[in-house]
């Protein structure tokens, strides 16, 4: 029997020869990390020797050899003859009566005092699988709800078959594995009950950045092979490794998926029978576990991470019988891990018709043909060039996947099938876009952009787009901090990899805008809203326990994701500068907004927060940074106070804010004040008595220096930060900082755009020059030679 089979918790990595990749690595974590608190089921594993003593009967292997030399992976028709073959032939052929009699025996212990109920899981485990240097996850099978010995005998041996799918013939080939090099093991594993509970895969970093500080969460309803597969959009979670750490609360990010459907086992059918089930509407809003399992679920990635010493992807499942979480697989993450010292930025050329939009996955841009396929079988009609657009991805698609210049799905979050073979194989994918097939037409040329944030476009035709790659460790050294201007937080962890100093403006109102889009006293007045607007409003923030709570949690979100991006370094958040026309542009917002001849010189700034109409509304944006700071630990998140006109003003929302629980030198935290209008140059000394320093805001300032409308095409002609009234106000700013000893910085667009504009703040002493993040790099090697 020890020839044959071998206990999960009697092996480790060191028998990934015995029992292969997937298998030592269960084995490992039952030994090493039970304590940690890191749940495996338990189970057994046919041994390799087992393995291959099977193909050696009747001369199985040799047949098989015979079968596989000079196959040509490149025609999908004579791959899949090929691998249907062969898998007939192991169907055919009976597993040696020790291998089976040694199932027999491990499955009756591990079955004892079970009920009529117990199940267990058949998994794959190949002795080339999960190695750091390649992943051959989903290349061969795995079957779930196994009852009974005869069942889970069936399976070993369509597990034995797996090995010569399709996908895993050419992936071998791919990747210059010998066929005959790779053997496998089957492990039978206790099923967790996760048809009644919730699963899903999570990654140790960030996927698409390789931001290393965070762990990447993805959840569903039911058992986690429509994850897998991206049969159905997950929820997603982000929570941070340094917050977990310390014990505070720790989630930066949350996003509800559709999670329309689950699988579940299949009611009245025999052994390994599971379906899928349509999930009700109201449920699919919500979020399939609580922040607690979440941040387990962190804690959990964290323990395997470092007992491996490496980026990891694993499988978790929660048990809706017990409640329990448990690890069904770990794997070394093997894209972003391998990444170097050198970023790729990819740009459209022009701007175009949008066609379909989804989850962007790989940061690129891709253009070609567009290849609809709806039936699997009709995957060959993909060309080297062309865009794969079908519902969604499995492991028999990918002999053809290589050729795409990009994959579009309708189905799948960021951890799905498709999205992992797109980032091997260094392609763009959009995922999750619903109606790709629908929308975009057969044979039309189309530009897939994943460049633009978290979601990604499909456009119609060749826009054109240019590859620049930066090489991170040439840098030179600079007298002067760089920072950033970062709105888009799903953004903020790839910004986070060029050089930097820090974010010198994170505006709130792009995140209110992008992550909340409905106008804070609508949701503090929710239950006053007509019927329509509250329908409208309701599937928006049913995940949350209130209204009031969808618009503290997502501004919180969007904050601690830009402020953990960048820490330690300072990131300086400007409260929300809305105009009342943008106000009312918000969902509900005409309700609330004043209409003004020019919102550019009204109710906005400080004097919107010292407003009674809006005293509830600034409160919520207190609490959202009170949350980040306080109980996330995230001290580098500073405040900046836009457009203060007076110094009344200035002393006014001092003290607001303090009465709000934001005090300047309270656990460290500066309070900056935007200086825009020239009454800021003007009364510098004064104003800088209530603040620890002017962020120069070059737009405004420029437009009230020069009196004249910057949105105004008549005259914007004249709208120039280099003109000598400009700088002068500037000059004034910059020199009443420095007389005293507080901080100085610009974060308007100026120095992006005029890099000789840049070179005159650096003479004039200014301590840091915040960028968009596109003109960083040229704009820091021009310093650095001035």
């Amino acid at each position: 029997m020890a020839d044959y089979i071998v206990s999960l918790d009697q092996i480790g990595m060191s028998d990934i020869d015995r029992v292969g990749g997937k298998n030592a690595s269960l084995g490992e974590m039952i030994q090493h990390l039970s304590a940690a608190g890191v749940s495996v089921p338990g189970g057994f594993a046919t041994t390799v020797d087992a393995f291959r003593e099977f193909l050696a009967h009747d001369k199985l292997g040799d047949r098989i050899r015979t079968r596989l030399e000079d196959l040509d992976i490149t025609d999908v028709t004579a791959l899949s003859s090929a691998g249907k073959e062969i898998r007939a032939w192991i169907a055919q052929t009976p597993l040696p009566d020790a291998l089976e009699q040694a199932i027999a025996s491990a499955y009756a212990l591990m079955s004892a005092g079970e009920g009529e109920d117990f199940s267990v899981a058949v998994r794959s485990s190949a002795t080339a699988e999960d190695l750091p240097n390649a992943s051959f996850a989903g290349q061969q099978e795995t079957y779930l709800n196994v009852r009974g010995l005869d069942d889970v005998i069936r399976r070993v041996k369509d597990v034995f078959a797996s090995l010569f799918n399709d996908r895993a013939i050419s992936y071998r080939v791919h990747q210059g594995f010998d066929h005959y090099q790779v053997a496998l093991s089957a492990g039978i594993q206790r099923m967790v009950r996760s048809d009644v509970g919730a699963s899903g895969v999570l990654f140790t970093l960030d996927t698409e950045s390789g931001f290393r500080d965070v762990v990447f969460v993805t959840a569903s309803y039911g058992l986690g092979e429509l994850v897998v597969q991206g049969a159905v959009n997950p929820d997603e979670f982000y929570v941070y490794k340094p917050a977990l750490a310390a014990k505070r609360p720790a989630i930066l990010r949350r996003n509800v998926g559709s999670k329309h459907i689950r699988m579940g086992y299949a009611a009245g059918r025999g052994g390994d029978s599971v379906e899928t089930h349509t999930v009700d509407q109201a449920e699919s809003q919500k979020f399939c576990v609580t922040d607690a399992e979440v941040e387990e679920l962190g804690r959990i990635a964290m323990a395997i991470e470092a007992h491996y010493g490496r980026p990891m992807d694993v499988e978790w499942a929660k048990d809706g019988v017990n409640g329990n979480l448990y690890v069904v697989q770990a794997r070394p993450e093997t894209v972003q891990s391998h990444e170097d010292h050198v970023i790729e930025r990819y740009e459209l050329k022009r701007s175009g018709e949008v066609l379909a939009e989804g989850r962007s996955i790989g940061q690129r841009i891709g253009a070609g043909r567009a290849m609809v396929i709806t039936d699997i079988s009709a995957m060959d009609q993909l060309r080297e060039g062309d865009v794969l657009v079908t519902d969604m991805t499995d492991p028999d698609w990918e002999p053809v996947m290589k050729r795409a210049a990009a994959i579009v799905t309708n189905r799948g979050g960021r951890t799905c099938h498709a999205a992992i073979i797109a980032r091997e194989l260094g392609v763009p994918a959009v995922v999750g876009c619903g109606d790709a097939t629908d929308r975009i037409g057969d044979g039309v040329e189309v530009t897939v952009s994943c460049a633009q944030g978290d979601t990604g476009y499909i456009y119609d035709g060749d826009l054109g787009f240019c590859r620049n790659e930066i090489k991170l460790d040439a840098m030179p050294d600079i007298p002067v901090k760089i920072m950033m201007n970062v709105g888009n937080p799903d953004r903020a962890f790839a910004f986070s990899k060029l050089p930097h100093r820090g974010v010198g403006l994170a505006r709130l109102e792009f995140i209110i805008n992008r992550m909340i889009g409905i106008h804070p006293r609508a949701l503090l007045e929710f239950d006053q809203l007509s019927a329509e607007l509250r329908g409208e409003i309701e599937p928006k923030i049913a995940a949350y326990s209130s209204a009031r709570e969808f618009f503290v949690a997502r501004l919180a979100e969007g904050i601690s994701t830009i402020g953990a991006a960048f820490a330690p370094q300072p990131v300086i958040v400007r409260l929300s500068d809305f105009k009342s026309n943008e106000y009312a542009n918000l969902i509900a917002g005409s309700l609330y907004e004043p209409t003004e001849e020019n919102p550019m010189l009204g109710f906005r700034g400080a004097s919107r927060y010292l407003s009674k109409a809006f005293h509830a509304c600034f409160e919520m944006e207190c609490e959202a940074l009170r949350r980040v700071r306080n109980d996330m630990g995230l001290s580098n998140v500073e405040i900046m106070v836009p457009f203060v006109r007076t110094v009344a003003e200035a002393k006014q929302v001092t003290e607001l804010l303090s009465d709000c629980g934001l005090t300047r030198g309270v656990d460290g935290l500066r309070i900056v004040m935007m200086c825009e209008l020239p009454s800021n140059a003007l009364l510098a000394d004064e104003f800088l008595q209530f603040f620890d320093g002017f962020s120069i805001g070059s737009n405004d300032l420029t437009q009230l220096t020069l009196g004249l409308d910057r949105d105004s095409g008549l005259v914007a002609g004249a709208f120039d930060e280099r003109d000598a009234a400009v700088k002068r106000m500037m000059e004034m700013a910059i020199s009443s900082c420095r007389k005293a000893g507080k901080y100085v910085g610009i974060c308007g667009q100026g120095p992006s755009d005029h890099q000789d504009l840049a070179v005159w703040l650096l003479e004039q002493g200014i301590d840091s020059v915040s960028l968009n993040p596109d003109s960083v790099i040229e704009t820091w090697i021009k310093l650095a030679t001035s």
